[in-house]
């Protein structure tokens, strides 16, 4: 079975990007010349995905926007002959054609469980992909791709899993594993933001790519909200592992860029500007006359 659908929740607060969240979502900040969440479309697209489901805030639908046809500004360009310019935002249209998107409204910030909940409608009963924005991955082969080539044999839950050092563990949801082939595990426990390194159960840490069953929304649904009111789709998938359900684990190949906050949004676009094919060269000779 392929993958054809995918979640991308994108109704946080931004709380740590304020006050630039109060009015632009944070998945339209920039990276380098395209915002956090059009590199997390282009992903699903090159894995296979065919639609595209939003969840969003009430008061943050304009990323909807971004990925719409803009006739009005297409009209300017060409008036004033503007074709190179022009010329790119036909071809940025190209690329989206094959790909579907629709939206879903989370009323309140209720945590990611909730969050993949709305969208279940809309999913029906597919398997599908889970893409968070604050994860940026760079890699040859798409991280979401990686993941179902592993589900096409496996049909089961899958959690994308990167190498983290022991010292930032803390910051993470950290899997207890069973290798059982190159890069393949069988999750036994998943431990969120494990308090010490001895509270750490490997060195693995959970990036934001799922692909998750029918049956992670049945136990979504009864998955109790936390002392925050959230739902957490960790202890969903823990409450599965305790039943005796099978879960997966795939440390993926790539480049894991994180945005989540503004040191990490500032790495991350310091990152894609030094290997951008345009940019990059004029950006070393400029570091090197920083004093």
């Amino acid at each position: 079975m392929d993958i054809k659908k995918a979640i991308i929740p994108v109704a946080g607060l931004g709380t740590r990007f304020l006050p630039l969240t109060k009015v632009l979502s944070k998945p339209l900040l920039p990276l380098v010349d395209r915002p956090m969440v059009d590199y997390i479309v282009q992903e699903a697209k090159e894995s296979g995905v065919e639609r595209i489901i939003f969840v969003l805030a009430e008061d943050k639908k304009n990323i909807l926007d971004y990925f719409k046809k803009n006739l009005r500004l297409e009209n300017i360009l060409l008036k004033r002959n503007q074709k190179e310019i022009l010329k790119s935002l036909k071809r940025f249209d190209k690329e989206l054609e094959g790909i579907s998107f629709s939206a879903v409204i989370q009323q309140a910030p209720r945590g990611d469980g909730d969050a993949i909940l709305r969208a279940q409608k809309l999913i029906n009963k597919d398997a599908c992909g889970v893409l968070f924005g604050d994860d940026i991955i760079v890699a040859r082969v798409p991280a979401l791709e990686q993941l179902s080539n592993i589900f096409k044999t496996c049909q089961k839950p899958i959690l994308c899993l990167k190498k983290v050092p022991q010292d930032k563990l803390s910051s993470y949801g950290v899997v207890k594993v069973e290798k059982i082939a190159h890069r393949l595990y069988k999750v036994k426990d998943i431990i969120e933001k494990p308090k010490a390194e001895t509270e750490a159960p490997s060195d693995l840490a959970i990036v934001g790519r799922y692909i998750i069953t029918p049956l992670v929304f049945d136990y979504l649904k009864k998955t109790r909200a936390n002392n925050k009111g959230e739902i957490v789709l960790a202890e969903a998938l823990r409450a599965m592992l305790k039943d005796g359900k099978m879960i997966y684990g795939y440390e993926i190949e790539g480049e894991w860029l994180e945005c989540g906050n503004k040191v990490d949004w500032l790495k991350s676009n310091l990152y894609l500007c030094l290997n951008h094919p345009e940019f990059g060269p004029l950006l070393r000779d400029f570091l090197k006359k920083i004093k």
